[in-house]
């Protein structure tokens, strides 16, 4: 039978808890975005359409469950301004301006992610840590491409390459803060061509 065999209209035990897993992981990220919700595991469950006896079966707590919706978007990032960059080819201007566009219209097409990661992740203590150590990680890996593939990078040293990295990425931080906070006005190109201009001033 279905049921012994461990198989449930087509899915697996495992299939199933999968597919809560990743309800549970939306749900998380549309309740954390919205400023007029309160993040609790009540709401997300709610959102998810799911019990507290499945939040639980994924995650130990709602902060786990945060900080995997934070990491999730982490590496989307990663994924997406890698891939553009490979794509522009070698010139050091395509690819800045590839990466930067690929980051930005992740944001445009869902400006959730970004409140989430930059924004929201800073004003919950057990996440801040976490934050801090991505944000430092993408300084980290901007000045390894300034280095090693576009060349701007003279040799002065690993000390130097993080305080540049870390002037980038978090002047990004606060520029894409303002934006999805709405005090400032600006076009996607804008903060693209601004992001860009900043990359190359920083590394050049």
């Amino acid at each position: 039978m279905a049921v012994q065999s461990g198989v449930y209209r087509g899915m697996s035990a495992v299939a199933r808890a999968a597919e809560r897993r990743q309800r549970l992981l939306d749900a998380t990220l549309a309740v954390w975005a919205d400023p007029e919700n309160r993040t609790t595991m009540t709401a997300v469950c709610a959102e998810a359409g799911l019990t507290e006896r499945y939040f639980y079966e994924s995650f130990s707590g709602l902060d786990e469950a945060l900080t995997a919706v934070l990491d999730g978007v982490a590496v989307e990032i990663e994924q997406v301004t890698m891939a553009a960059a490979e794509a522009a080819g070698e010139d050091p201007a395509d690819r800045v301006r590839a990466t930067v566009e690929a980051f930005v219209r992740l944001l445009v097409d869902d400006p959730r992610k970004g409140r989430v990661a930059i924004i929201e992740a800073a004003g919950i203590p057990a996440l801040r840590r976490r934050r801090t150590d991505l944000l430092r990680y993408l300084a980290h890996r901007s000045a390894e491409e300034a280095r090693t593939r576009l060349g701007l990078l003279p040799a002065r040293g690993e000390r130097a390459d993080e305080l540049a990295g870390l002037l980038f990425i978090g002047g990004m931080a606060e520029l894409i803060t303002a934006w999805l906070d709405g005090a400032l006005e600006a076009t996607p190109e804008e903060i693209v061509e601004a992001a860009a201009r900043g990359f190359l001033g920083v590394y050049g």
